[in-house]
């Protein structure tokens, strides 16, 4: 399995259509940033950051008992591509794979980071990423050059172009449970009925 990696975080967006802070939903009574945070450290990141913006504070409140870094994305309200260019920038010393992870698919579980160092290291270009439909997303676990690509990104796709470009070969990793995310109030209630969330109070 790849060594030494990092990870990163995603929990700056405002949850505009969900109404309140997904970062701050629990499951089992820990917070989903918490939980992402946590997970990120089992997978055997030597660095986690976790990218913060709208609900800063708070965010930052939920993850304090965890060996982790929190920076602000002063941009956060542009779109997930702005905290990924924060973490690519804090990282472009960085010579190893990073792992991308984000606050809102609850079914989410260290067996599936593991999965996704593991194909990583097995890739000649050295990333995998998340089936997600006809398309792979993150989760990810990117190479150096890769996560570098995000300098550019703009808007709400993050790395999305860059994983999914024809010659990039980013071996894509099975988990049909990760295509849930958690975007409306109707998804916390389908979440909580599988048990991938506490009950809404």
């Amino acid at each position: 399995m790849t060594a030494r990696h990092a990870a990163v975080v995603l929990a700056a967006g405002g949850s505009t259509r969900l109404g309140r802070p997904k970062q701050l939903l629990t499951r089992d009574g820990e917070t989903l940033v918490h939980r992402a945070a946590r997970l990120a450290l089992a997978s055997g990141a030597t660095r986690v950051l976790v990218i913060v913006g709208a609900y800063a504070d708070d965010v930052d409140a939920a993850v304090s008992d965890l060996a982790v870094e929190c920076l602000f994305n002063a941009q956060w309200n542009a779109g997930l591509a702005g905290s990924v260019r924060v973490a690519a920038a804090e990282l472009a010393a960085h010579d190893r794979a990073t792992l991308l992870v984000t606050c809102d698919q609850p079914a989410l579980e260290v067996v599936h980071l593991q999965a996704l160092l593991e194909a990583a290291h097995h890739a000649p270009s050295g990333s995998a990423a998340t089936r997600l439909g006809d398309r792979v997303g993150i989760p990810a676990v990117v190479a150096p050059t890769l996560l570098r690509a995000a300098m550019a990104a703009q808007g709400d796709r993050g790395l999305r172009d860059a994983l999914n470009a024809p010659g990039a070969d980013v071996i894509a990793c099975d988990a049909p449970d990760l295509r849930f995310d958690v975007d409306t109030p109707a998804d916390i209630a389908s979440a909580a009925s599988r048990g991938w969330l506490d009950p809404p109070k």
